[in-house]
């Protein structure tokens, strides 16, 4: 049974949401369609890739992941079909897919499939979804258009190393309003060499990590890696980023000292 993940931000308020899983059960009637999210802001590739990435490798090989962010073709950014870590991924190259994966795709194809509308609006339904069923049918996928050597690149800004201080930024706020940095376990290991710290954010310090978010009082500020790997700001039963004014783009630095 093939699995088809969705992601977007289309919410779930219009029909657009439903005319895609239509359109899936009208040509791949056998699919199961896993919805990953349809919250993302609007046009926000750098959330929606951080969602893909810390979660398309839990799902079997062969999924195909349609990503409905920003779909309008350019000749700077066609439709795309990649396959990495033996699963598909089809959208625009607008530089997202540059931000899910950690290591060039084995497979990059632009598409030149005709879509099953006169319109160009809407092509996660209208081109993606007969794409992804051409790939189910077993079509190898350098037959759906032509192979690309490269991908369009975007950028995230990584934290900056100042010699003891370690300079991140929050990239992502969870739906329990838990903030996640774009500093890693392995960048803090690395400069911190098991040295004391402090964390600070908006006049707030923090020098311990804590392994889950019981292990303060409720209420309580802390910080932990959490399960991406990534440096985190939490509070014990409450909204770390509302009541702390933290959003993405914000500072957080972590200092080592002996």
């Amino acid at each position: 049974m093939p699995v088809i993940t969705l992601t977007s931000d289309w919410g779930t308020k219009d029909h657009y949401l439903a005319s895609v899983k239509g359109a899936i059960l009208k040509q791949i009637p056998e699919a199961r369609i896993i919805d990953i999210s349809h919250h993302i802001p609007p046009h926000n590739l750098t959330q929606a890739a951080f969602i893909i990435k810390n979660c398309y490798r839990d799902f079997p090989e062969g999924t195909i992941h349609i990503i409905g962010i920003s779909t309008e073709e350019s000749e700077n950014t066609p439709h795309t079909v990649v396959f990495a870590d033996g699963q598909y991924f089809i959208g625009a190259d607008n530089g997202i897919f540059s931000l899910i994966f950690d290591k060039p795709p084995e497979k990059v194809i632009e598409i030149n499939l005709m879509q099953d509308s006169e319109f160009f609006t809407f092509s996660s339904r209208d081109r993606f979804v007969k794409t992804a069923a051409e790939i189910i049918k077993g079509e190898d996928i350098e037959k759906l258009g032509h192979v690309r050597e490269l991908l369009n690149e975007k950028f995230l800004f990584a934290p900056v190393v100042d010699q003891d201080v370690i300079k991140g930024m929050v990239i992502y706020v969870d739906n329990y309003n838990n903030v996640i940095t774009n500093i890693s376990k392995e960048k803090f290991k690395e400069v911190g060499k098991n040295r004391k710290f402090t964390i600070t954010f908006r006049g707030e310090e923090i020098h311990n990590i804590r392994d889950s978010y019981s292990d303060v009082p409720v209420g309580e500020i802390l910080a932990l890696f959490g399960c991406n790997g990534h440096l985190e700001i939490a509070m014990n039963n409450g909204k770390a980023g509302s009541l702390l004014g933290l959003n993405p783009d914000d500072p957080v630095r972590v200092e080592f000292h002996d």
